[in-house]
């Protein structure tokens, strides 16, 4: 199916239906009378389904279509007399729904789960017959559609019926294909409904259904959908925009002249590739000119490059950077880099002599099938290995784990995102919390994979662009992410509130007391629902330990002991007080600079200390230092470690086994459960310092000890 603009005299109501490779269009009328006569001849296909049959074999000419005329005369007997608004008969709109779909490339079981998804709640079929006359795989399917249809579409039911519409997806993503379809039929018939309902439903559409496609990856409905969703919300908006488009009709188009120039330069290099001009659609020409204003010829529409294999691509590309000027700020590759519905291709813009730029994309063939029918063109993702095995016996074999409507079906094809919503929808505490996570998820545009290493197994994390480590904590622990305590990103330490990037290593540090918990805090940096749904609730069930974690900052905890001085620091001063300076804590045998200060004190300094020179640039009297020959020294360490109980009692402890005396010590309240201490230490012998830090960074929960 074309995902290109139509004339933009049509009105949206009366908009062709599908069409590729020149085919006539679908003339309802005559469908109608076609299905109220029935077929004239019981060995062959009714003229009813003759373009749908067409459509099935251009993508797959062996299918058995003998199963599409059962169903075609289940569906047309049991709706027969039935009429929609628009005054058609009823199975004109079954009959246009699976021709979309016939156009995006569905497999068999789906066109004709998508003939019967009506039967079953407008008639008097029932599910049993369907199975038993179809097998259980088109039942499931037209059983999951049947509950999305039932869904009222007013706002005070909205949550709950569109978690049931997230819960059939997740069950078969095919039950959202059909219905995908179903609303382009009926967003593309809407003129005979009120304008407000109209208003209603095409609110409803932008804001879930073509999310959804987007994320489905179909983009041939989603394209139509938004062109048909702007005319009925924003006409004035839309009018203009389809007078931009009649006007460019009549002016000379640069785009087939750059595609000439396109085939020229690859038959040249020898790249076997197909050319096209792709028309923009309305909502992307109005997008478009919002952006750059004044639109230029080339603006209308992109140039697609069709090859055969991966290694193609990027020849065409090189090939197009060589012969023409390329808008380097333009180029993207989502090859290498696919995004999260499935999307591959390359993305450049070049400029010609003429002054034009065209924007370019190039992809294989089976990537242009997957970029407009997304999940559509995957298949059965449910079938068994067996080549030969019928759309039936495959659903017999693949439905056990199915047969229990509590069970979830395992989805080989399932997207990253949709597994997340499927997990979290379960623990949404209310529907209007639902509602709203709901479409914020959906209103992410981009996702990201990050690995994640956690000692024993490595594996990866699909996640909204913009998560933080908290989210990928929840996406690997659930519950249990209550008692992370830190995180390496690429193998250095860092706070939980980091962002991640794509392709970003995560390794999660969880506390080793069952009664840790998220901060409040932790809400401003997650991302994903599931993670804000688990803190949330944490946090509501834990009153008096989130208002721990939001109290003001206390005064640092300090410990004191009785011994104060220069250590065993001398200066040629006699008399004078001898201070070791705190910002760099100098002990033997470092290289020490000395400087008066008030009161006659002399304070010691390490010679590469930044405050030498500060010392020397205010004119402070340099004073000559040197260590005593006894071997015991001071110095200030600075241990930083997430916060857990008993760290401070564990931290002394180690010290004190190292025959160390604690002068004075100070700890910081924990900022995102991390602990800053700082200790003042008087060593019996200065050599003994790098074996005191060792200790200091085995103590469980400290990841760094250091000289202040």
């Amino acid at each position: 199916m074309s995902a290109e603009a139509t004339n933009p005299e049509a009105h949206p109501e009366a908009r062709p239906e599908l069409r590729r490779r020149g085919r006539t269009r679908l003339d309802l009328r005559r469908l109608g009378r076609a299905a109220l006569l029935g077929p004239t001849s019981r060995d062959r296909l009714p003229d009813a389904i003759g373009h749908v049959a067409e459509a099935h074999r251009a993508h797959h000419p062996d299918a058995d279509l003998s199963i599409l005329r059962r169903a075609y005369l289940l569906a047309e007997t049991s709706h027969r007399g039935q009429m929609r608004k628009s005054g058609e008969p009823y199975i004109t709109h079954p009959l246009a729904v699976t021709l979309i779909l016939a156009e995006l490339g569905a497999e068999t079981t789906t066109l004709t789960a998508s003939l019967l998804h009506d039967t079953v709640e407008d008639t008097d079929v029932t599910l049993d017959q369907v199975r038993a006359e179809f097998g259980d795989e088109v039942c499931f399917i037209v059983d999951g559609v049947t509950k999305v249809e039932k869904i009222d579409y007013g706002a005070a039911a909205e949550p709950e019926t569109f978690r049931k519409m997230l819960v059939a997806t997740g069950n078969d993503v095919r039950v959202m294909s059909i219905k995908l379809a179903d609303r382009l039929h009926n967003m593309r018939t809407l003129g005979v409904m009120r304008p407000e309902k109209q208003a209603r439903i095409a609110k409803v559409t932008r804001d879930v259904l073509i999310p959804l496609a987007e994320r489905l990856g179909v983009q041939a409905l989603k394209t139509e959908l938004e062109d048909l969703v702007f005319a009925i919300l924003h006409p004035e908006e839309y009018e203009s925009t389809r007078a931009l488009i009649a006007a460019h009709a009549g002016e000379r188009d640069p785009l087939p002249a750059i595609a000439d120039a396109v085939r020229g330069v690859l038959r040249d290099a020898g790249v076997a590739a197909e050319v096209q001009v792709r028309p923009r659609h309305f909502v992307s020409v109005h997008r478009i000119a919002r952006t750059r204003g004044e639109l230029r010829g080339s603006d209308f529409g992109r140039i697609l490059v069709l090859v055969g294999e991966n290694a193609d691509c990027y020849a065409t590309l090189g090939e197009l950077h060589t012969c023409f000027t390329p808008v380097i700020s333009e180029f993207k590759d989502f090859i290498a880099t696919p995004k999260f519905n499935l999307y591959q291709s390359l993305h450049t813009a070049v400029a010609t002599p003429e002054g034009y730029v065209a924007e370019v994309i190039v992809r294989t063939r089976q990537m242009h099938r997957v970029a407009e029918a997304g999940v559509v063109a995957l298949g059965n993702p449910y079938a068994t290995a067996t080549p030969d095995a019928t759309a039936t016996s495959d659903a017999t074999a693949t439905l056990d784990a199915a047969t229990d409507p509590d069970e979830e079906r395992v989805d080989p094809t399932r997207p990253g995102w949709l597994s997340r919503l499927l997990d979290w929808q379960q623990s949404a505490p209310d529907p209007d919390t639902f509602w709203t996570v709901l479409r914020a998820e959906l209103a992410q545009d981009r996702e990201i994979t990050v690995f994640r290493e956690d000692g024993s197994a490595t594996g990866t994390i699909s996640l909204p662009a913009g998560a933080s480590c908290i989210d990928a904590a929840y996406a690997q622990h659930g519950e249990a992410a209550h008692g992370c305590i830190g995180a390496r990103v690429n193998g250095r330490l860092t706070s939980l509130s980091s962002p991640l990037s794509d392709g970003d290593t995560v390794q999660l540090l969880l506390a080793q007391d069952a009664s840790s918990g998220p901060a409040a805090e932790w809400l401003d940096h997650a991302r994903t629902p599931a993670a804000r749904i688990a803190i949330s609730s944490w946090l509501e069930a834990h009153p008096d330990r989130a208002m721990a974690t939001t109290s003001a900052a206390r005064a640092p905890l300090s410990v004191v002991g009785a011994r104060g001085g220069g250590g065993n620091a001398v200066a040629d001063l006699p008399d004078a007080t001898v201070r070791l300076a705190g910002c760099c804590t100098p002990v033997p045998p470092d290289a020490v600079a000395g400087f008066l200060v008030r009161g006659g004190a002399v304070t010691v300094h390490r010679i590469h200390c930044a405050a030498v020179a500060q010392m020397r640039a205010v004119g402070r009297t340099s004073v000559a230092v040197h260590w005593r020959a006894t071997a015991d020294c001071r110095v200030t360490l600075l241990a930083e470690s997430f916060g857990r109980p008993h760290l401070l009692a564990d931290l002394t402890e180690a010290i004190a086994r190292e025959g160390v005396e604690v002068v004075s010590a100070t700890v910081e309240p924990p900022v995102e459960q991390r602990v800053r201490h700082t200790y003042t230490l008087q060593l019996p012998d200065a050599a003994g310092l790098p074996a005191l830090m060792r200790a200091m960074r085995d103590v469980p929960g400290v990841y760094d000890v250091r000289r202040a």
